[in-house]
């Protein structure tokens, strides 16, 4: 299955339609239709990750994003773990122990995010 049409399955999965789902995006139902017909990859960078953030898919083999986090947070999680593999094991070790510390710390927790039911 083409990118284009894993995005038009799931365009019409979550949305009622493509044109729906444009408007939501905010662009072009011309647009859409063209790239989901003609295939995704003469469409700018920006819109398919903007489509893909919005589907909740993942922008690189378009599948689904398990967890409920969005594009941005993924991104950032990415690039803590590439700094963290970087490191030898003592500084994985002091990098682990000092996360440990702020996450104690209220100042420093994050707000647990509230459910969707």
């Amino acid at each position: 299955m083409s990118k284009a049409e894993i995005l038009k399955k799931e365009i019409l999965r979550q949305y009622r339609s493509v044109r729906q789902f444009a408007l939501e995006l905010g662009i072009p139902y011309s647009t859409l239709v063209t790239a989901l017909e003609r295939g995704i990859e003469g469409m700018a960078y920006g819109t398919v990750i903007k489509m893909c953030d919005k589907l909740s898919l993942n922008p690189v083999d378009f599948s689904s994003l398990e967890r409920d986090i969005s594009l941005g947070e993924q991104l950032l999680e990415n690039r803590v773990m590439q700094y963290y593999i970087r490191l030898n094991q003592n500084g994985r070790d002091k990098v682990l122990e000092l996360m440990d510390d702020f996450v104690q710390i209220d100042k420093y927790r994050a707000k647990a995010k509230k459910s969707k039911n």
